[in-house]
Order: C-alpha cells, then structure tokens, then sequence
C-alpha cells in the first residue's frame, strides 16, 4: 500500500467537503468544507499543497442502480479540472453511494443537529468517500477508483 497524505472530496451543488487521512494513508478525518464556485479549485490545489498530499480522491455520486446523472457529470468536471491543475495520476474518482447518507446519520447520532450538522456534513461525506477508498486500497493492494486525466 502507498503512503502519503490523501484528500477526499465530495462536490456538492453549494458545497464541497474535503477531508484528509493521515500520513500512512489509514485514517480519515474531516478538514474543512469549501464553497463551490469560484475558487473551490484553488482551495483543494491549495490544501493539496499545504498537506502535501499525494492524491486526492472525488466522490463519485451514482444512483444505487450504478447510473450517472447530472451531480455525477459535475463530480467529473470538478475532477478533471482538478486534474489540469495537479501531476498527472494524481487525481481519482471513487464511488460515492450513500456517503451523505452514512454521515447525516452518523452526525445525528452523535448529538449534531440542524445548522451545526449542515456546516460539517459535507466534510463528514468526504470523510466516509475517503475512509472507504482507504480501506478498499488495504483490502485489496490497488489503487481505489478510476485515474483522471484531464480528458477522462
């Protein structure tokens, strides 16, 4: 298994929420949650750089059946022009099924509520997207996801 830094990213429609694991590559935690829009991809470029990470993980939102609609074709704009922007190989897109899901839940049973909750959820959904393509990289010895190249 490779080592490094990683940041995870769920691209939401307002916001995206990134989360980052730890230099080994084995834990997630949440970092910060990021406006869409102007400058989002100046901030992960940023954070990137500041935590010196070796890739960065985008969730990608697939319906339970596996379709891709319209926040999944966002997620792969983002990621490819995230790609553009860092070494190539650098950028991935993992499946992102019910990461919000898992973390409203989690959120909710920890006490979280209301405004409180929907300032972190994001970067709670890229802490689930994130620990599960950890943990699918351990089980398995490959990298999780797909490669995005600024074509992809």
């Amino acid at each position: 298994m490779r080592t490094g830094v990683r940041l995870g990213v769920d691209v939401g429609s307002v916001r995206v929420g990134v989360a980052r694991s730890d230099p080994r590559g084995a834990l997630a935690v949440p970092l910060e949650t990021v406006r869409f829009g102007r400058g989002d991809v100046d901030r992960i470029v940023e954070l990137m750089a500041e935590y010196e990470a070796v890739e960065v993980v985008v969730g990608l939102p697939t319906s339970l059946s596996g379709r891709e609609g319209p926040a999944a074709a966002a997620a792969r704009r983002f990621a490819r022009m995230l790609a553009g922007r860092l070494p190539a190989g650098t950028v991935r897109m993992y499946d992102e099924r019910l990461t919000t899901v898992t973390a409203e839940a989690g959120l909710r049973a920890g006490g979280v509520h209301g405004q409180a909750r929907r300032r972190v959820v994001d970067q709670a959904a890229a802490t689930v997207l994130l620990q599960a393509a950890l943990d699918a990289e351990r089980s398995t010895g490959r990298p999780p996801g797909e490669t995005v190249g600024e074509g992809t």
